[in-house]
């Protein structure tokens, strides 16, 4: 598309989405935590094989499609299910039990059309028109995006990488940089939405963790988006967005980039969870290799069990009274002052360590026995260092954020 017009683009669903349309509107939220339970036997079966193929398998994706699990936050309007927030944390820490990449890919795809609900109604309507099951990936990586305006929109280039899930997508929602000149100041954060036919995949994902998400990057040059296809950042702050017009309920008045880590807290959660589950029921019955007396009557053990399962507690906690605070606010008809915003990101990074912390203790619990590749363990344990370096969960940024404003410390605005 080169063109400076806003023409519509008509596409064509990938062969992986249902054929026939699915209403999730009004589906409880525990009944959704329990279709994601019922659901992970299966993709524990597939977990090898998700890694070895490096990306989601087709029949996970057509599972968690039937079972309305990327459609969690969608709008009821389109037959989202449309639940809290929160159900990001408890239905990621269900399936990360037993497969962290497959829960990875629900929380990122999940997420993305809670987003394009931020988006002008008719750019909603082009993709949810089509198929209201559609995948949509992303690459938040704003420097990746060069953008300039030009009549009609946006000419972007650029290399985005980690973009979860895009060899299941039909588009992707890539951020850029606005700047008027090449060697400007930056004037705006916009993301985009760029059909699969529009952009190149590169296959660079070739991981230690969460093998099974599909990062890759993706590459285009000189396109031309048209103006409604696009918005900026800042229209995810909790304020009234382009959005607000169809989508006027207390999920889509949530200060979204704020909460964002809140869609792959869970993973974490569950890797914790998981790994608490299989290390623990396996030390009541197993014996020292050494000293071939059992691991359960080892006072250490005993205390290393005891601060595991705190951890995971007070980040299962942390997590939900975020989540839970957040929806509060947004049903009250208040917006979400800043001081609470650095506080999401805060709690967020915060309970996610504490996740980390438990697979580690857990890890030394198993002891040589979660190092063979036959082991749920070993997984648990790559995949749960390779989430937290996720930068959403960092201490050096997120930590920085809230301490500059506890410290009342001026600076550019933080992108909330």
């Amino acid at each position: 598309m080169t063109g400076r017009t806003a023409a519509r683009f008509d596409w064509t669903p990938s062969a992986t989405l249902p054929k026939e349309r699915t209403s999730f509107a009004g589906i409880g939220y525990d009944e959704m935590v329990g279709h994601a339970r019922d659901l992970a036997p299966k993709i524990a079966a597939r977990a090898d094989a998700c890694e070895k193929l490096r990306r989601l398998p087709d029949e996970s994706e057509r599972e968690l499609h039937a079972a309305g699990l990327f459609r969690i936050t969608q709008p009821a309007r389109v037959g989202g299910a449309e639940l809290d927030v929160g159900i990001f944390v408890d239905v990621c820490a269900e399936i990360a039990r037993v497969c962290p990449s497959t829960a990875w890919n629900i929380g990122n795809l999940g997420s993305h059309h809670w987003m394009l609900g931020y988006f002008p109604p008719e750019t909603q309507d082009e993709l949810w028109d089509v198929s209201t099951d559609v995948l949509i990936a992303t690459s938040l990586v704003f420097p990746a995006g060069r953008g300039r305006k030009v009549e009609g929109g946006y000419e972007i280039s650029g290399r985005w990488p980690l973009s979860s899930g895009v060899d299941n997508s039909d588009w992707n929602m890539l951020a850029f940089t606005v700047r008027e000149r090449d060697d400007g100041p930056p004037i705006d954060q916009r993301l985009t939405l760029v059909h699969r036919s529009q952009y190149e995949i590169i296959d660079t994902w070739h991981a230690a963790g969460l093998c099974g998400t599909g990062s890759k990057d993706v590459a285009t040059k000189g396109l031309f988006v048209p103006e409604r296809r696009t918005i900026t950042a800042w229209a995810m702050n909790g304020k009234p967005h382009p959005g607000s017009a169809v989508n006027d309920t207390p999920l889509f008045r949530l200060p979204l980039l704020a909460l964002g880590p809140y869609v792959l807290a869970g993973v974490m959660l569950g890797c914790a969870e998981g790994a608490y589950e299989t290390t623990v029921g396996a030390a009541r019955k197993r014996n020292a290799t050494m000293t071939g007396l059992p691991v359960a009557a080892s006072q250490s053990t005993q205390i290393k069990v005891a601060e595991a399962a705190a951890r995971i507690d007070g980040a299962r906690l942390m997590m939900q009274e975020t989540c839970r605070h957040a929806m509060a606010v947004a049903r009250s008809g208040r917006e979400p002052a800043h001081e609470d915003k650095v506080r999401y990101r805060r709690d967020a990074f915060f309970s996610v360590r504490l996740c980390l912390e438990a697979v580690d203790i857990l890890m030394g619990i198993a002891g040589s026995g979660g190092l063979y590749l036959t082991s749920n363990m070993q997984r648990l344990f790559r995949d749960a260092h390779a989430a937290n370096a996720h930068v959403m969960f960092s201490p050096d940024i997120q930590g920085s954020i809230f301490g500059q404003h506890a410290l009342g410390l001026a600076g550019p605005p933080p992108l909330l």
